[in-house]
């Protein structure tokens, strides 16, 4: 049986260059279960998603890992109601989201960190990225831990990959300080160097909350509670 981590695991969030709130937002934050089964998703007669189940514990962190066209990324999205399921069921929190009031909130419930980040059409800034996250705070703390929260007036397309990549991992943990309950991760830290890996690897293992992320990064996968493979549409577990 999973067992969440114990109190104070939010310790290495608030960091010695952070901000002071950092920490009480994250005491706040609880996980909550998600429950994968028969899933199913296809593009035309391709099956990306091959009767798919899993189970992710409140509060565990669990990495998924397998080769690039594995089905990974669409299984995140079919979390997310941004990829169509053919069949099976998605349960979060205790809801199979189908309408579009309960997608809504499980997009709120489940904040994500995207593999390819877009900077939308209109030239937002850093500063109005975090914002958009519904808690500042602990938006530009997790930007301050990643190097990225002086470039507030920066421009998103002005960025770089890996500027871009870390802002939207702050963006994310905002998110999840304004009421998510899952993070769902898709390569987080594929644009990094190796000392932004670590540190990106130690805010996930941190969060005090359920987590999803499908990686290749050794790492991160290494900070979690179990990992999955996945192969051909397929999962299977390599560790506990």
């Amino acid at each position: 049986m999973f067992v969440p981590p114990v109190a104070g695991a939010c310790a290495e969030l608030s960091g010695e260059s952070a901000a002071p709130a950092l920490a009480d937002w994250c005491a706040g934050l609880r996980g909550a279960a998600l429950t994968i089964d028969g899933l199913s998703c296809r593009f035309g007669g391709l099956v990306a998603v091959d009767d798919v189940g899993l189970q992710v514990e409140a509060g565990e962190h669990v990495a998924l890992v397998g080769t690039n066209g594995s089905g990974k990324s669409t299984l995140l999205r079919a979390v997310l109601g941004l990829q169509g399921r053919s069949r099976g069921r998605i349960v979060l929190d205790g809801t199979d989201a189908r309408s579009p009031g309960e997608w809504d909130a499980r997009r709120r419930l489940a904040p994500w960190i995207p593999q390819r980040q877009a900077t939308g059409r209109f030239p937002l800034t850093v500063d109005e990225l975090l914002d958009s996250s519904g808690h500042r705070a602990a938006a530009v703390g997790v930007a301050t831990r990643l190097g990225v929260a002086a470039l507030a007036r920066q421009p998103l397309h002005t960025l770089s990959g890996g500027q871009l990549q870390r802002c939207f991992i702050a963006r994310a943990f905002g998110a999840m300080a304004n009421g998510g309950r899952l993070l769902l991760a898709d390569e987080p830290t594929a644009a990094l160097d190796f000392d932004g890996r670590d540190t990106v690897a130690g805010l996930l293992r941190a969060l005090p909350a359920s987590v999803l992320v499908a990686t290749h990064d050794r790492a991160v996968a290494a900070r979690c509670d179990r990992v999955l493979e996945m192969a051909n549409g397929r999962v299977r577990e390599v560790r506990m």
